[in-house]
């Protein structure tokens, strides 16, 4: 189904715009490859390799049983996406559209915009993030640092942020092929560094990485609820660490040309690649502790302890990149579709990304003296939550009520009798379900007794939201209001 075949005269343009039209067969270019490095990117950031390493020392498990836990992980979260990203494949459209679906093609704005104010905020502390990685490099090379603070950032801080800021800008500019060449750069480039970085570690802490490496493998004090909650705990980590993407999975999806490479892509990417940095990591942070007597995770500790001034700028560059890379991939161009789709007349790809970054300058900038201290990221979290249920209406209603089957022609309509219209263009019966949802998603979040299902919440809030919607909505795929 290509954008040529819709009929102009049914497509309602408070509805359509070219960047939310399906993409031809014919325009489509990614494959196997740029599906990987999505996921490659996704997991290479700062606080990736932090999380990496930290969970084969915080539960006290046998490093086999935290490599398994990791990849069943990346199991779980490759079937999600699988299932998100079937339809945009198949019919080329982003996940505001495909949530038309199921919510309505008005109601569809209420999870997109969800969608949006989460990224937008991430994408501001992922740019701060991003920019102290810019400020090692040029502290390093010119000597620089310290003096006055504005909000808490040197002005070396400061330049950074700026220069991080608008590169994105440029980048996302220039459109989705500039961000597809650099995801394809960015992941190879941070696994070559990583891997140099793994050899300089090696080779000066000698033979005695490998017997660290099997004292961490050995565990350490059990955890205090046990070694299968240990293990929930870890698989939980991992997929709430990658849940953000995979409502808006088909933003990527749809690029692709077939099923088979999106989903070689994903298994390559997700359960293989979580694996392989997970044990780069974890060689990483055991010569760590035979260099410098502790263990370390954060990579900016480390290449401060290394104190080496070609290693300290190409380990700058690779998390830089690695650090835009997700930023790029989780909160940005999920917010640009989204805001598209709000008001697509006004709004495409390119405003959408420029509201994004204007919008989320302030947080990022804020970061530190600010927005990291008022607790705001509950609210944020408490966000995610919500969309938890609104996967699993999506899904369901895909695969269980609409048979896999959609009018195309119809989600670009607001023709009072369109198939999704529903009433006024709100699906009432997705809305209870997802109410009675998000009830559970965001008391596991706020209600304490619940928080021993750490990153399942997410999960669990989507089957309760595709089990509830399945019991009220007709199966016969008609509209009901």
């Amino acid at each position: 189904m290509s954008e040529q075949n819709l009929e102009i005269q049914k497509i309602d343009p408070t509805l359509y715009n070219s960047d939310l039209a399906p993409v031809p067969y014919e325009k489509r270019s990614w494959g196997w490859f740029e599906i990987f490095n999505v996921w490659s990117n996704d997991i290479q950031s700062l606080f990736g390799y932090t999380l990496a390493a930290s969970l084969f020392i915080t539960y006290g498990l046998n490093g086999w049983a935290v490599m398994a836990a990791i990849i069943l992980a990346g199991f779980i979260i490759m079937v999600l996406v699988n299932l998100s990203g079937q339809p945009s494949v198949k019919y080329g459209i982003p996940y505001p559209v495909m949530a038309r679906v199921s919510m309505g093609v008005r109601g569809a704005n209420f999870p997109a915009m969800i969608r949006a104010i989460i990224a937008i905020f991430w994408y501001g502390v992922q740019t701060y993030f991003a920019s102290t990685a810019l400020a090692l490099m040029l502290k390093a090379l010119f000597d620089v640092g310290g003096g006055a603070t504005v909000f808490g950032l040197t002005g070396v801080d400061w330049v950074s942020y700026v220069i991080v800021w608008l590169f994105q800008i440029y980048m996302f500019w220039r459109g989705i092929d500039w961000i597809k060449g650099f995801l394809n750069f960015a992941g190879p480039f941070v696994y070559v560094v990583m891997i140099v970085l793994m050899g300089i570690i090696w080779y000066k802490a000698g033979g005695g990485l490998l017997s660290e490496v099997g004292a961490i493998f050995s565990g350490g004090e059990p955890y205090e609820h046990g070694s299968f909650a240990a293990f929930l705990a870890i698989t939980g980590t991992m997929i709430a660490y990658f849940a953000a993407v995979v409502i808006n999975y088909g933003d990527f999806s749809r690029f692709v040309k077939t099923q088979k490479d999106m989903k070689l892509g994903n298994l390559l990417g997700l359960p293989l690649n979580v694996a392989f940095f997970s044990f780069i990591a974890l060689f990483v942070t055991a010569g760590t502790v035979v260099l410098f007597g502790e263990k370390l995770t954060n990579p900016a500790d480390i290449i401060e302890r290394v104190d080496a001034l070609p290693l300290t700028i190409i380990a700058a560059l690779t998390f830089f990149a690695a650090t835009v890379g997700i930023n790029l991939v989780a909160n940005f161009v999920p917010p640009a579709y989204d805001l598209a789709n709000l008001w697509p007349s006004k709004i495409d790809f390119r405003i959408g990304g420029l509201i994004t970054a204007i919008v989320a300058f302030p947080i990022g900038a804020l970061w530190v003296s600010v927005i990291s201290t008022i607790g705001i990221a509950g609210f944020v979290n408490t966000l995610g939550a919500v969309l938890a249920p609104v996967y699993g209406i999506m899904i369901t209603d895909y695969y269980l009520v609409k048979n896999g089957k959609l009018d195309i022609q119809q989600l670009f309509s607001a023709d009072p009798d369109g198939k999704y219209f529903y009433d006024n263009g709100w699906n009432k019966k997705a809305l209870i379900a997802f109410g009675l949802g998000a009830i559970f998603s965001i008391g596991s979040v706020w209600v304490p007794a619940l928080s021993f299902l750490s990153g399942y919440a997410w999960v669990i809030g989507a089957i309760l939201g595709a089990v509830f919607y399945y019991v009220i909505m007709p199966k016969n795929g008609a509209a009901a209001s």
